[in-house]
């Protein structure tokens, strides 16, 4: 049995796969994080403050972010367009980085 029939199981896919592919996962990890830019291009990261750039409605909280509005301490997702937000009244808000720009 040689390396190319081993399997290891991926906990992210809750799948088994091949010990190669699964190297080649882990050079994918290691090639860094997504970067995560603002709607003028300015570079975020994990507690960066952000302005809204237009006003956005809120599906499920029944109220609208105007432009202006001032988001502290964004945390990044790991997609290269959403942010996640904390905001007074709204549990899980999650925002699209093209409607931000960095403070």
């Amino acid at each position: 049995m040689g390396e190319d029939d081993s399997f290891v199981y991926d906990e992210a896919s809750g799948e088994w796969i091949s010990a190669a592919r699964a190297a080649g996962s882990a050079d994918d990890a290691a090639n860094g994080p997504v970067e995560v830019r603002d709607a003028v291009g300015n570079l975020l990261a994990n507690g960066d403050q952000v302005t809204l750039i237009k006003d956005l409605a809120v599906k499920g909280a029944g109220q609208t972010l105007k432009r202006g509005t001032l988001i502290k301490s964004i945390r990044l997702t790991g997609d290269a367009q959403e942010i996640d937000c904390k905001y007074d009244g709204i549990k899980g808000l999650v925002l699209r980085a093209e409607f931000v720009r960095k403070r």
